[in-house]
């Protein structure tokens, strides 16, 4: 990791070299799941865990009258989705999986993320939202992945679910499970078998369901090379995939180097995503490299570079902006000085600035 080349170095400055020692270069990260959309939009209070997602939709609808959940849905789609991308390029998280339907602005080159494409996805088994099940899985061709939320929750009728998803055919390689916290050891080895995968968000599913996968069958999924690591969005999960990191790594026996993978190498390969010049600068602090990460909030971040581009950056990266001509802003993060291009930090033709709790203008 201490001697991974940076393949645009000379985008940068030409004492960039000089600048980077006593640092590490780290790949960005992928985040496997998300709804970019909602992460502005206040969580569900609660005072006990759920049996399963089902309910918990079912007691979210009596908080849509709620003034602050009213207002966030008012806000412009654009201006929710560029939300959600800037919460995850914050944290170093460039690429994302969006559970939901895809939108024009993905493709916009200031976009702060790369958003996962192609895909295809259905919302879950008993939940009438989206696609129906099988039609969109048997729309997907066998080499584009298709998501799905599955055994979230701890009940018989999460525990069911695999089975009813393999009556309907919908088990196969191109499979993508997220949640997944109902299955047992038969369906984990029935996943291994079939070359699907599985998408964890542990914050999410202790946050509803009071549980999350057992690390055994975490185990086993990872020995097989089909999981990945997501935040959910706001609504349930994590702050970001930093914060996600450190839960993993509270409820689970994998070292730093194999957390690591979960949200690069492994998620990369869940998501069918192509490699890309994105990466992270973080100090080296002298302890394991693949250690560092998982420690890590995301104003400790000294730059995160997405296309061999910095997007957001610690003040002394100044000349690296200005080297590329890019137009940078100065803000305060967590109530640390950063440099963020400008052009990431609203959609263009947003009246109003991305309301990120920690993000301001300097």
């Amino acid at each position: 990791m201490r001697d991974l080349c940076l393949q645009s170095r000379d985008n940068a400055p030409e004492h960039f070299a000089k600048q980077l020692r006593h640092h590490l270069v780290l790949p960005a990260l992928v985040n496997a799941h998300d709804h970019l959309h909602q992460n502005g939009v206040p969580p569900l209070p609660q005072r006990a865990p759920f049996r399963n997602s089902y309910e918990w939709a079912a007691a979210f609808r009596g908080h849509f009258a709620h003034a602050g959940v009213q207002a966030a849905l008012s806000t412009p789609l654009a201006v929710r989705l560029w939300h959600g991308g800037l919460k995850n390029a914050l944290s170093g998280a460039t690429t994302v999986m969006h559970h939901d339907r895809a939108h024009e602005m993905f493709d916009a080159m200031n976009f702060p993320v790369r958003v996962s494409q192609p895909c295809t996805w259905a919302h879950s088994l008993h939940l009438h939202y989206g696609p129906d099940v099988a039609a969109s899985f048997r729309d997907s061709p066998a080499t584009v992945p298709w998501f799905i939320h599955l055994a979230e929750g701890v009940d018989g009728l999460a525990a069911g679910e695999l089975q009813e998803l393999r009556q309907l055919g919908c088990l196969s390689g191109n499979t993508v499970l997220v949640h997944g916290v109902g299955l047992n050891d038969a369906d984990v080895a029935d996943i291994v078998r079939a070359g699907a995968g599985v998408v964890w968000c542990p914050s999410s599913n202790l946050s509803m369901l009071g549980q999350t996968i057992a690390p055994h069958r975490l185990r086993a999924l990872f020995a097989a090379g089909c999981l990945a690591l997501g935040t959910d969005s706001r609504l349930t999960g994590a702050r970001d995939l930093l914060a996600e990191l450190e839960v993993a790594a509270a409820h689970s026996d994998f070292s730093p180097r194999e957390l690591l993978q979960l949200v690069t190498g492994h998620a990369q390969r869940l998501l069918r995503a192509a490699r890309c010049d994105d990466y992270l600068i973080v100090c080296d602090r002298g302890g394991d490299p693949f250690g560092e990460l998982h420690e890590l909030r995301r104003a400790q971040l000294r730059a995160v570079v997405r296309r061999g581009e910095p997007f957001i950056t610690d003040p002394d990266f100044a000349d690296w902006f200005a080297a590329l001509k890019i137009s940078c802003s100065a803000v305060w993060l967590d109530g640390h000085p950063k440099l963020c291009r400008t052009d990431a930090l609203s959609p263009q033709g947003a009246a109003t600035w991305i309301p990120e709790p920690g993000l301001t203008l300097q």
